[in-house]
């Protein structure tokens, strides 16, 4: 079992930020923005579908998994605190919030479901994030000269779901979820997530009035397929999650636990799970 400490984060999310906060650069605020915007409805889809799983093993698997349960939903919960916080912000700033209605009406789809459909959509969508986690993490540049009360919130955010990105998967795997519907999913969650976080990152650039400035197209470019570029350097792991023999644990939390040994004056352990 994962050992997952539910940690609160020491910084200031009361103070307004600018709109170009991630190094003035509008493409990276947006699609950061974007990301954020899917938070807080993402987070307590995947809280219910870890413990509505949970609650289906037989008593002595529950006894298993519940500590690393607890500690995943502890931190879930953080991150949905933490960036609804965020969003209030970008709300102040006249970006609107498309994503996360979707996505709520969406969910709606699992009502009554076997605990292992959301359970396969949740470890779908972690690995996507751990993906971006470990990028972020390997990649401190992308983060340059963003205020740092927000750089350290990205990769404390990070640090986390890198942490966590087995909890799901192995709920799964526990309850008899075969490779057939795992992959379904994911090939689903694929289309569906870059179609929103493209939708949403687009929207927010054209209320930004960046959206037709030479800078964000360079960035965009630049960031998502240039050197170390998020879509250069993730599509292969992405790819892993379609073998039989595939395990999140097969990708590295090494940096995770750097970060979070060198970062430990930003935050502070509220429990050990």
């Amino acid at each position: 079992m994962t050992e997952l400490v539910v940690r609160r984060l020491l910084i200031d999310l009361e103070t307004p930020f600018a709109r170009h906060w991630c190094g003035g650069d509008a493409f990276r605020s947006a699609l950061f923005n974007a990301l954020s915007m899917s938070f807080p409805v993402g987070e307590q889809f995947f809280i219910d579908a870890v413990r509505d799983g949970h609650k289906a093993l037989p008593p002595d698997q529950q006894a298993q998994f519940a500590e690393e349960v607890r500690g995943f939903i502890g931190q879930e919960a953080t991150h949905r605190r933490i960036h609804a916080l965020f969003n209030g912000h970008l709300d102040q700033q006249g970006l609107a919030n498309e994503w996360a209605p979707r996505a709520q009406e969406r969910m709606k789809l699992f009502a009554g479901a076997d605990p292992r459909h959301p359970l396969a959509v949740t470890a779908a969508n972690e690995h996507f994030t751990a993906l971006l986690a470990e990028w972020l993490l390997a990649h401190p540049e992308v983060l340059q000269g963003a205020e740092p009360r927000l750089a350290t919130m990205w990769q404390w955010h990070c640090a986390e779901e890198s942490e966590h990105k087995n909890t799901a998967f192995d709920l799964y795997q526990a309850l008899g979820g075969n490779h057939e519907w795992r992959i379904t999913w994911f090939r689903r969650i694929t289309v569906v997530f870059l179609g929103d976080v493209l939708r949403q990152t687009v929207l927010n650039l054209r209320r930004d009035g960046a959206l037709w400035k030479w800078s964000t197209w360079t960035s965009a470019v630049r960031t998502l397929f240039g050197k170390g570029g998020l879509v250069r350097e993730t599509w292969r792991p992405w790819r892993e999650y379609l073998r039989p023999d595939f395990h999140p644990s097969q990708h590295g939390t090494d940096l995770s636990a750097r970060w979070l040994a060198e970062h430990s004056n930003a935050y502070t352990p509220v429990g050990a799970r």
